[in-house]
């Protein structure tokens, strides 16, 4: 069982579970919002939300799994250090995901299927980018290209489907957790942001002290 998180556009937190004797998935309660600029105002309240909609104690999960982009530096490193925090304070494991394999698993699972183009807005007049060819037999999405940051209108032309994501689901980045836990495929991801964008501010040179 999961909190699982994501703030690579949105704000969207669910607690997910997996049956051990079915397989079958569960999103036991996910709250979210697509407000791109409030995520740290939001996050402490949607946790406490799904918490208390799952009916879950924090002393059940077995461990917090994060969206780890790609996104906007500001955003995104909210939902991470949430992430963090709450798996260090239950003495949990932290389980990183990268945030555009959710949004085509859950494609996937709506009925997509072949290439598969998933498209999010990293702004300034940019796109970041993946591309996928269907699902593993783990049930994995199957990334083939990126993530990778596209200006705006350089975005290449999909050889499939083309979906445009606003918010990238919560519940999908704990189903992915738990899909590849059950395959012993974890990590799915490395422990780092996805940025794609070097910072703005870079360390300054220092003063020359002249005595």
């Amino acid at each position: 069982m999961l909190l699982a998180i994501d703030t690579s556009t949105g704000t969207s937190v669910a607690v997910v579970d997996r049956d051990r004797a079915t397989g079958e998935l569960r999103c036991l309660a996910e709250t979210g919002t697509d407000d791109t600029m409030r995520h740290a105002e939001v996050i402490g309240g949607f946790i406490r939300d799904a918490l208390a909609t799952s009916g879950i104690d924090r002393r059940e999960l077995s461990g917090v799994a994060a969206g780890m982009g790609p996104g906007p530096f500001t955003g995104l490193r909210v939902g991470i250090a949430a992430a963090h925090a709450f798996a260090l304070g239950i003495g949990r494991p932290f389980v990183p995901v990268v945030s555009h394999d959710a949004i085509a698993w859950s494609r996937y699972t709506a009925g997509d299927s072949g290439a598969l183009q998933v498209v999010t807005d990293a702004r300034r007049r940019e796109f970041a980018v993946s591309d996928y060819d269907g699902i593993d037999g783990d049930g994995l999405p199957v990334r083939v290209g990126g993530p990778g940051l596209v200006p705006r209108d350089e975005v290449p032309v999909a050889r499939g489907i083309r979906f445009d994501a606003t918010i990238v689901s919560a519940g999908a980045i704990g189903m992915l957790a738990e899909l590849a836990f059950a395959a012993d495929r974890l990590p799915l991801a490395a422990d780092a942001p996805i940025y794609l964008r070097a910072p703005d501010v870079t360390p300054s040179a220092g003063k020359k002290v002249l005595r």
